[in-house]
């Protein structure tokens, strides 16, 4: 099984997972019945659809981002247009963000759907080279479908807790009641496993991005050097955690928020220090 397929294969299961521990919920917030599977399944459905067709549109809105030209960013065009020639994939569409804060992002449920934006900030700091090692990681997010991947399981994992609101205000249970006990747990719970859940998805996928990235690009030295501009950039110039923005974080090459204490440990991002020491490793350098 080659590498693509074995990612499918992830997904599959990751999307299975998730989908019975949604219907399992619905079986104890709204009762032992057929009614309440039907419940849990129909949710379950929906947030599928939905991330699957607008996984492409989410991110670009919340980050305000506006499709941009060749002539207006002629790196870009060049570099992203290089580097999907080289895999063989199709051009993406190009944003561009108008914010400050250094970051790049690729959306779109497959290759042929797909768009990569980079922020004002991004494109200030970063010089030819670090823009190439950073388009290239996040080229490989999008031959990877983890893009798609990310965002249903995202929005899966919150649905365990929209459930748990479900369940105390609109009823459920065997006698038509709501099941109180189960929708507090669910309450203080379901933030805890969705985080776990786009956490654990996340760190692996941005370090197999970093390593393909740096392959397609034959320069692991030049996303190094990107990443760690990037994290004095993201430290100086946070975003502000709007809801929008933290359903998308985790698309992000670089977490956009100022993470400390116990929010560290529940980064969708893995430390900046360990991804600069395995591209480092990959070149074969030594301080």
């Amino acid at each position: 099984m080659g590498h693509r397929g074995a990612n499918e294969l992830k997904s599959a299961l990751l999307f299975g997972t998730l989908g019975a521990v949604v219907l399992g919920a619905s079986w104890l917030l709204f009762g032992r019945s057929a009614r309440a599977l039907t419940i849990g399944l129909a949710i379950a459905l929906a947030v599928n659809g939905f991330a699957y067709f607008k996984s492409d549109t989410i991110a670009i809105k919340a980050m305000r981002a506006r499709p941009v030209s060749e002539a207006e960013q002629p790196a870009m065009y060049a570099i992203v247009r290089e580097l999907s020639t080289a895999a063989r994939q199709p051009m993406p569409r190009l944003y561009v963000s108008p914010t400050m804060a250094p970051n790049a992002f690729a959306t779109g449920r497959n290759p042929r759907h797909a768009a990569v934006c980079c922020t004002e900030g991004i494109l200030a700091i970063l010089d030819r080279r670090e823009l190439r090692g950073v388009l290239g990681h996040e080229l490989q997010h999008v031959y990877n479908r983890d893009i798609l991947t990310s965002s249903i399981a995202a929005a899966m994992a919150s649905v365990i807790t929209y459930l748990a609101y479900i369940a105390m205000f609109f009823g459920g249970g065997d006698d038509e009641r709501p099941n109180p006990l189960a929708a507090i747990m669910l309450l203080f719970l379901g933030p805890i496993g969705a985080g776990m859940i786009q956490m654990a998805i996340s760190r692996t996928r941005e370090y197999e991005a970093d390593e393909e990235g740096a392959r397609l690009t034959g320069d692991p030295l030049a996303l190094a050097s990107a990443l760690r501009k990037l994290e004095l950039g993201t430290r100086q110039l946070p975003l502000r955690p709007e809801r929008d923005l933290v359903n998308s974080s985790h698309l992000m090459i670089a977490n956009p928020f100022r993470a400390e204490g116990v929010a560290r440990m529940f980064s969708t991002h893995p430390p900046m220090a360990e991804r600069v020491a395995r591209l480092e490793s990959m070149a074969g350098y030594h301080r």
